[in-house]
């Protein structure tokens, strides 16, 4: 089946309908907040200061043919006809209201009501529904053939009722193992995939259902601006409609579908008797129709470039509908400060490698299992399709941990053989003293505990789980048990701070700012939906930080040890040290 050729006004708050969150795309979104309420603010007031200015003369201005309060009446019909004309069919008629004031607010400019609809054998089998309004001024009629009709006194617009949206493809995941109870019960549930992904994959024609739109929101926009004959703003024009006779415009219906999220949507098949649908008319200003305007367009940008996925929109719609507004206020700030710590961690953490001279104290093996789980994660988001935007994010990250072994150990090219190998060595400032015994014994008793849990929950994967590949299988069991168990991989380093009895040679800013950004995300795990898997790894980073600051507390300020930067504490005070320490400092910068 394919979508009808003809629609007559796209859905404003169609929403998404991605039900699958992915673990690691649940980070960005308090940024994707922020960024998108900048967007739609700063193109609304750039709209507003950088329209083309009114001309001079009045003769060429445009203006609304209606007054502010004047009364209409309504008339609501619904056609599977996309043209309608036929105002004397009464079934066709479902909602008729007399004396709506125009563009005010009070208990008469909102009427509501609802009723239940009951579709044709056409609309069933991928017809199509579409909803007529009709509005004029009091005591006139809106059909053109009444001799009382006056061709300036009303206006109308057509809006579809259904829409139609691709079906997600089936399923290929599968039991490796060949579990028949699991094939059975592994039938997908029908689910609404993007259309721009739907028609850039091209495994087969795509197959386009049908859904009810439950609710219908007609309104009135305050509009009496009068604007310049070829000077209308281009956020408005397209909305316009003009009077050809003399130029003037009439009031602009919206058709508000913002908070209509995908998820109400009702499945249209053969086997549904009625539907119900809520209808409402009503006032809506200037500025939070085109706040609504510009939103929609923010979110479609935000997908086009790969940054929001299709489910998102309407995740963050549902957090503004179902969320406490102080909650979210204080959520919107805390996301801003996520970001600004973040940066802070990420430059802090550049510096301490770029100028770190020494490996004394520092788990240097960590570093090397910190990179493979970058890379291991970035392995999955290429395997599962994720957008450009993550996986350029997650490749930089795996380049920056690669820099930081190359900090951490020399490494060199191999050629003696037919293919060039890399190999690394510890440096001299690390294999010299107890840092690298004390590394190495916490992570042979690490690593025994870690590939026991990672050998089960790869078992347990494979009997009870379901995937694409072999390939993938290897992947997301890997990526689950670093998200799971990748707090593991920061003991050592509490290992050899024990032994060593001292943290004067940790990174603590960046460790700060990062402790920052842990407490920002146990925020956002109880606010925002996200896997369980994700939210038990920001709660495990809690608990190894409040150990590095017992440790902090517990172990005294060695001075004579060489901290971050190369330097000890007493350098300074030994007066006869001056030559020593520069040949300390050349041999460091060779190890």
């Amino acid at each position: 089946m394919s979508p009808p050729a003809a629609v007559v006004e796209a859905g404003g708050g169609g929403g998404g309908g991605g039900q699958q969150p992915r673990q690691q795309q649940q980070g960005g979104f308090g940024q994707s907040i922020t960024g998108i309420i900048r967007i739609a603010v700063f193109w609304y007031f750039a709209s507003k200061f950088f329209s083309p200015k009114k001309p001079a003369d009045p003769s060429h201005l445009i203006s609304n043919l209606f007054q502010k309060g004047e009364p209409l009446d309504m008339w609501l019909y619904l056609s599977e006809h996309q043209r309608f004309n036929d105002f004397g069919n009464e079934s066709s008629l479902v909602w008729h209201e007399t004396n709506i004031p125009y563009a005010t607010w009070g208990s008469e400019s909102t009427r509501t009501i609802s009723l239940n609809y009951h579709p044709s054998d056409a609309l069933k089998n991928n017809g199509s529904l579409y909803a007529h309004v009709f509005f004029a001024r009091s005591g006139y009629p809106p059909d053109p053939n009444d001799p009382e009709y006056q061709p300036q006194g009303a206006f109308g617009r057509t809006h579809p009722v259904v829409a139609y949206l691709p079906k997600s493809r089936s399923d290929k995941r599968k039991s490796l193992l060949g579990n028949p109870k699991d094939a059975e019960g592994s039938e997908p549930v029908a689910m609404v995939a993007d259309d721009a992904e739907a028609d850039s994959k091209g495994d087969g024609p795509v197959e386009w259902i049908s859904y009810w739109k439950p609710n219908i929101t007609i309104n009135f926009v305050e509009d009496f601006t009068r604007y310049g004959h070829n000077a209308v703003p281009p956020n408005v024009a397209p909305y316009l409609n003009i009077d050809p006779s003399n130029g003037n415009y009439y009031p602009t219906i919206f058709f508000n579908e913002f908070w209509l999220l995908r998820d109400k949507l009702i499945a249209i098949n053969e086997t549904v008797t009625e539907f119900l649908l809520n209808l409402e008319v009503g006032p809506i200003s200037m500025m939070k129709w085109q706040l609504f305007l510009q939103i929609d367009q923010s979110f479609q940008i935000h997908r086009s470039y790969g940054s929001m996925l299709e489910g998102e929109a309407d995740e963050l719609k549902r957090v503004f509908l179902e969320g406490n507004p102080y909650l979210l206020v204080i959520t919107m700030v805390v996301s801003l400060l996520h970001s600004v710590f973040d940066f802070l961690a990420f430059k802090n953490d550049i510096q301490f490698w770029n100028k770190n001279k020494s490996m004394e104290g520092l788990s240097a093996k960590s570093v090397v299992v910190s990179f493979l789980c970058q890379l291991i994660i970035f392995l999955y988001l290429l395997d599962n399709e994720t957008s450009w935007m993550i996986l350029a994010s997650s490749g930089i990250g795996c380049c920056i941990e690669f820099w930081k072994i190359g900090k951490a150990m020399h490494i060199e090219v191999d050629r003696s053989g037919k293919i060039p190998m890399l190999r690394f060595r510890d440096r001299d400032s690390y294999a010299s003293n107890k840092t690298k015994e004390y590394d190495d014994i916490a992570m042979k008793y690490l690593s025994y505990v870690l590939f026991l849990l990672v050998a089960c929950f790869s078992i347990y994967s494979l009997m009870y789980e379901r995937h694409r590949s072999w390939y993938s299988w290897i992947l997301s069991s890997l990526t689950s048990c670093v998200y799971m168990f990748g707090f593991i991989m920061m003991c050592p380093q509490l290992f050899i701070n024990y032994k060593l009895k001292s943290v004067a040679h940790l990174p603590w800013r960046q460790m700060t700012y990062k402790f920052l950004n842990t407490i920002i995300d146990d925020l956002f795990a109880f606010v925002i939906k996200m896997p369980t898997l994700h939210r038990l790894s920001v709660f495990r980073d809690d608990l190894i930080f409040l150990i590095y600051l017992y440790q902090r507390w517990v172990y005294p300020v060695d001075k004579k040890r060489i901290n971050e930067f190369g330097f000890g504490g007493e350098d300074d005070q030994a007066p006869g040290s001056t030559d020593i320490t520069t040949a300390n400092e050349d041999e460091k910068k060779t190890n």
